[in-house]
C-alpha cells in the first residue's frame, strides 16, 4: 500500500538529503588531480600479466587479484569499451553504477574516483585515464539499438555489448540475470541543460587510455561494441588493447582510497570482508 507523504515531511527528507551531500562534498578535494599525461607510461616486461588485442565487435573475459591493474589502451583509435565484474569469492556480489555515482556525488568518473559494488566495497579504483570521459548512465548496445542505428535487420545482426555479455557471464559459469549495468570507457556523454544526452566527441582521441586498479578479486568481462549515441553512421570500432599488470601494493595516502569520506568508508568494508 502507497503511504502518500505531506509536503512537510517530503521538505523535511529532502533537507537531510541535501545537508548529507553537503558534508559529503565538503570531504571531498576542491578538485581531482588532472588527466593523466600521453602517451601512457611504458609497463616493465616482468610486470605484464597477460596482453589482449580485443577486436571491434567481440568481447572478452578475465580474472583479476586485488592490487592488480587492468590498463585499456585506444592504441589503433577510436572505440567505446564497457565493462562489467563481478566479485570472485561471491559473483552475487557485482559492479553497481547507480550506488557509484550517488555515493560520490558525480557521473563524472576520472582519476582519483573508485568503483563501487552493490554491497558497498570497491571494485576499482581509477589510478590513470588520459580523458575523463566515460558513460556510466546509458549502458551498452543491444539487439535493438543496433537495428534502429544500422539499418534494420542487418544492424539487428551485428555483434551489441548486450549479448557480448550474456556470452560473458555463461563462460564464466553465470546467467543472464547476473549482467550488472555496464561502465562504458571512452564514451563522451554529456548531459545538456534541458537534460538530454549529447555525445561529445573531441573529449576522446586516439592514444585515450585508462588503468583500473583490482581492489578485490574479480571477474572482468569487456565488450568492444560502438555506444548506442556514437554518431558514426558505420560500424566500425578498432582494436583495443587490454594489459593485466602485476599487483603492487598501494601507498597508504594512496588518492583514491582517501579522497572522500565515501571511499573511506568503502575500502573499510573491504578489509572488514577479509578478517
Amino acid at each position: 500500500m502507497h503511504i502518500r507523504r505531506s509536503p512537510e515531511e517530503i521538505a523535511a527528507n529532502r533537507a537531510r538529503y541535501e545537508e548529507h551531500q553537503k558534508k559529503g562534498l565538503e570531504f571531498a578535494p576542491k578538485a581531482l588531480p588532472g588527466k593523466s599525461a600521453k602517451p601512457a607510461p611504458t609497463i616493465a616486461a616482468d610486470a605484464i600479466l597477460h596482453q589482449e588485442k580485443l577486436p571491434g565487435g567481440w568481447y572478452w573475459w578475465t580474472r583479476v587479484k586485488a592490487n592488480e591493474v587492468l590498463r585499456i589502451a585506444l592504441n589503433e583509435g577510436f572505440s567505446t569499451v564497457s565493462v562489467v565484474a563481478w566479485s570472485a569469492a561471491d559473483s552475487s556480489e557485482r559492479m553497481n553504477l547507480p550506488d557509484t555515482v550517488k555515493v560520490q556525488w558525480t557521473t563524472g568518473l576520472g582519476k582519483g574516483r573508485v568503483i563501487f559494488s552493490d554491497m558497498g566495497k570497491v571494485m576499482f579504483s581509477i589510478i590513470k585515464d588520459s580523458c575523463g570521459a566515460h558513460d556510466v548512465l546509458m549502458g551498452g548496445s543491444t539487439a535493438s539499438s543496433n537495428a534502429k542505428k544500422y539499418a534494420g535487420a542487418n544492424g539487428a545482426a551485428l555483434r551489441n555489448t548486450r549479448e557480448n555479455f550474456v556470452l560473458v557471464a555463461t563462460k564464466a559459469g553465470l546467467d543472464k540475470r547476473d549482467i550488472p549495468a555496464a561502465l562504458a570507457l571512452f564514451a563522451p556523454v554529456r548531459v545538456d541543460a534541458e537534460g538530454k544526452f549529447q555525445w561529445k566527441s573531441e573529449l576522446v582521441s586516439d592514444g585515450d587510455y585508462v588503468d583500473l586498479r583490482a581492489e578485490m578479486d574479480m571477474i572482468v568481462g569487456f565488450s568492444n561494441c560502438p555506444h548506442p549515441l556514437d554518431p558514426n553512421p558505420v560500424y566500425a570500432p578498432n582494436p583495443v588493447a587490454i594489459t593485466r599488470i602485476a599487483a603492487m601494493e598501494p601507498a597508504a595516502d594512496d588518492l583514491c582510497r582517501t579522497a572522500t569520506a565515501e571511499a573511506v568508508r568503502g575500502f573499510e568494508n573491504n578489509a572488514f570482508a577479509t578478517l
